[in-house]
């Protein structure tokens, strides 16, 4: 199954970065944490094959396990905005959906934002793109989906990665099942194709 997001998609958002112009590079990404186990999970795996990634945390997590976050920072990685408490835009005001980013903000400190679910309004993304470099994906593993096996995961991850790919995966315990088995294989491959897992830098 294909889920990379469609041409329409991206060129209605052309302002969301959905992939970045590389020839070397994938960058990999993960939503949600800083999360204790998984982080920690997280940063050995990357150590071993020499990958930088992207994490969009959230702000109350980043609160709540701060030296999680600063090892993030310490072993070379990036960080995003992922707001406070994981809002869908969707349902929210401006006003209030705006609030929680910045209480995240106070926190995180980036020029990166990346909507939870990707549910985002117009307005809210109009707003939130005069401060933020928005980054989406270009493939989601489908992680957090219970209702999927690692192996299903991984098929929906392996044949689409290319130069400048974007990947998105989920530091929760909800998606570590799928995410452990998926990740080492996704850096296996992408070694495999002479590629480099890069942090984004915008």
């Amino acid at each position: 199954m294909k889920i990379t997001p469609p041409k329409f998609i991206r060129r209605m958002f052309p302002d969301l970065i959905w992939q970045i112009e590389d020839e070397q590079g994938v960058y990999l990404t993960f939503d949600d944490g800083p999360t204790p186990g998984i982080t920690e999970w997280i940063l050995s795996t990357l150590r071993r094959y020499n990958a930088k990634a992207t994490f969009f945390v959230l702000g109350k997590n980043v609160e709540m396990y701060p030296d999680l976050y600063e090892k993030i920072l310490a072993e070379g990685h990036r960080v995003g905005n992922h707001t406070y408490s994981h809002q869908k835009g969707i349902g929210m005001s401006l006003e209030h959906y705006l609030e929680d980013i910045d209480f995240a903000a106070s926190v995180v400190h980036s020029n990166l934002f990346r909507p939870p679910y990707a549910r985002i309004t117009p307005s809210q993304l109009h707003a939130v793109a005069q401060r933020y470099k928005v980054v989406m994906w270009s493939i989601v593993s489908r992680d957090y989906n219970r209702k999927l096996s690692g192996e299903m995961c991984l098929r929906g991850v392996l044949p689409h990665i290319k130069a400048g790919s974007i990947i998105l995966f989920h530091d929760s315990e909800k998606s570590f099942a799928n995410m452990s088995y998926t990740l080492p294989k996704t850096l296996k491959r992408i070694a495999e194709l002479g590629l480099k897992c890069k942090a984004i830098e915008l």
